[in-house]
């Protein structure tokens, strides 16, 4: 039976690269995937996925307004792979759960839990309530703990505490931290861990 997954993980923990992975194992057996990916994020190109270690693949783009019964359904892939999830609206979870439940066809989806404030992306949200399988991609703090949070700097590396939720782009502006020493960053405005030169 297709399930609904939903891989999650703060910033460089290679999220992109786990879906590039899938979606070639489907590919090596002959199978066809459907790919998408935020139509806000360009950083790889317009409409591509690309992982930090150099892979990439073309992805069709998504945006508030996809409606994902009719954009996977039709076309009967495979699996359906989604990167930036965290960008899905409540909906469009549910459009991905019918697709799961009603076509049979299983969606994994990758994305990131929490933003810099460390509150949860509406997207996030709603997967963790309605996928059938939540798996944690693991990246370290600078402490040798699991991140399980980021925090968004800005000039001279001081914590942002407020503003937009989605900022595309700028992944040297994002800092992987655990929750204490997210905690600490959140409450002295200074982001532990960075070398001196970053400062």
């Amino acid at each position: 039976m297709a399930k609904l997954y939903f891989y999650y993980s703060t910033m460089n923990a290679g999220k992109s690269t786990s879906l590039l992975q899938a979606a070639h194992n489907y590919a090596e057996r002959g199978m066809h995937v459907k790919l998408f990916t935020f139509k806000l994020d360009n950083r790889a190109g317009l409409g591509r996925i690309a992982s930090r270690i150099g892979f990439g693949r073309d992805a069709t783009q998504f945006d508030e307004a996809t409606d994902f019964w009719m954009e996977c359904v039709p076309s009967r892939p495979a699996c359906v792979l989604i990167d930036e999830a965290q960008f899905l609206s409540k909906n469009q979870v549910r459009q991905l759960a019918r697709v799961v439940d009603e076509a049979n066809i299983p969606v994994m989806c990758y994305g990131l839990r929490t933003d810099f404030r460390g509150e949860l992306f509406p997207g996030s949200s709603e997967l963790l309530a309605w996928a059938d399988n939540l798996a944690e991609l693991k990246t370290i703090c600078f402490c040798g703990k699991k991140a399980t949070m980021v925090v968004r700097v800005g000039e001279y590396s001081i914590v942002e505490r407020a503003g937009q939720q989605v900022e595309i782009g700028g992944n040297e502006r994002y800092v992987s931290l655990c929750r204490k020493h997210f905690s600490e960053a959140m409450a002295t405005g200074i982001c532990p861990g960075l070398k001196e030169a970053e400062l």
